[in-house]
């Protein structure tokens, strides 16, 4: 691979920032909005009395900015032209996610409910990859103009990286599927009209077959959303569901019967990457404004920069994004030629090394900035707490260690021995 980018692809970041400038910053800055991107802006953002969801005046301003990046060509950049897309490769989307994170926090990119101007819509591949015909033409335009949103329900109170040991079952009724359990963390569901809930249909528990993703109305008699839990980065939208003799029709099954859990796999593979390529981003920033404060604070009666004790972490932690940049960059590039099962521990690497390395490059900002650092009037602990998850979602670290495990001493991957 040439590391240089193509030409087209400076190109397009030129004509992103352009927009960003003309459409996304005054609107960030218009009437009250910029209420919402105060550092300490989860007050202005959390609608406390309604379970700690996101306020309806903050969805209601990122809709209008859904609605010009869609206007300008740039929301569905990532998908394919058939529903309105540009056609971006898995690349493409991963230096364009770097370079906003880069840009540090705002409207054009934010990272509370990972919104951006470019949009990642993991959903619209899966319906594209695994729906049917009437399944795609119901949801896909839908959830790309927010008429249809649609949850994913997986992790349970009792099974989380463990998946395949899920307790949420599904038994045919004629011609329904009734199905029982409850579900954590369920994302989106605080304006959801539909969720992709995973249940088993047959084996036995750690059976990797035999789970079926179901598309479920959240209307639904025996649907219940009990509770968001609250979370280190707020507002929250992770619910705590069960659900009591839910009945679907046979047409709610998505994908295959017994399948589900390449669905799953689709997801976290289209999440995975992009986020690494956020965290370098992230850090980067996290890099780029603590080297600036360090040549400007004066201590002892010298800028703080000229000591090595201030020089040294963040030498350490510029190396190591550059690396990182560069491992994500050639795995998507890989992931545009190449199965994706292939190269599965490659994407692993990826997510794990940058989920940390922007953890530790947003401690260390707080470090260099010392008190400041530490308020929330700096945009660092914010960085912190949101990519602290990460390291916990679409796949803990520690089941990305096991994966690259797996395929470096042959027990998975194309080098499993038989």
């Amino acid at each position: 691979m040439d590391f240089t980018l193509p030409d087209e692809l400076v190109r397009v970041l030129g004509e992103l920032d352009a927009f960003v400038d003309a459409e996304i910053w005054p609107l960030q800055e218009q009437d009250d909005n910029a209420r919402f991107f105060d550092h300490r802006r989860e007050f202005a953002r959390t609608d406390v009395e309604a379970g700690g969801t996101p306020h309806p005046e903050w969805e209601a301003l990122l809709a209008e900015m859904f609605r010009r990046a869609d206007a300008a060509g740039w929301l569905r950049y990532g998908l394919p032209e058939s529903v309105g897309g540009s056609g971006g490769s898995n690349l493409d989307m991963a230096v364009i996610r770097e370079h906003l994170a880069s840009k540090g926090l705002g409207l054009h990119n934010d990272l509370q409910n990972e919104s951006s101007v470019v949009g990642n819509f993991p959903f619209v591949h899966m319906f594209l990859e695994f729906g049917t015909e009437a399944q795609r033409q119901e949801f896909v335009e839908g959830m790309l103009t927010h008429r249809k949103r649609v949850a994913f329900g997986l992790t349970e109170p009792d099974h989380g990286s463990d998946a395949t040991w899920l307790e949420t079952t599904a038994v045919r009724d004629g011609g329904d599927w009734i199905i029982n359990g409850g579900k954590r963390f369920n994302s989106g569901l605080h304006s959801a009209t539909h969720d992709v809930i995973f249940a088993r249909t047959s084996g036995d528990g750690g059976d990797a077959r035999g789970i079926t993703a179901f598309i479920v109305p959240t209307d639904a008699p025996g649907f219940s959303v009990d509770f968001h839990w609250w979370t280190l980065n707020m507002p929250t939208d992770h619910a705590e569901v069960t659900l009591r003799d839910v009945r679907v029709p046979e047409s709610a099954v998505f994908g295959e019967v017994g399948a589900g859990l390449a669905l799953a796999q689709h997801f976290v593979h289209e999440n995975r990457i992009r986020q690494a390529a956020s965290g370098v981003g992230a850090a980067q920033f996290c890099i780029d404004r603590s080297v600036a404060y360090a040549r400007d604070r004066t201590t002892f009666g010298q800028p703080l920069a000229q000591r090595q004790a201030v020089q040294w972490p963040l030498v350490e932690l510029h190396t190591e994004a550059e690396l990182v940049r560069n491992l994500v960059r050639r795995t998507a590039w890989e992931l545009d030629r190449r199965p994706h099962h292939e190269i599965s521990d490659r994407v692993s690497m990826c997510n794990y090394r940058a989920n940390r390395l922007v953890c530790d490059a947003a401690d260390r900002a707080m470090q260099v900035h010392g008190g400041l650092g530490y308020t929330r009037h700096e945009p660092f602990e914010h960085i912190y707490r949101h990519h602290r998850r990460y390291r916990i979602t679409e796949g803990a670290e520690e089941i990305q260690l096991r994966k690259i495990a797996g395929y470096l001493f042959g027990y998975a991957g194309p080098r499993r021995k038989r």
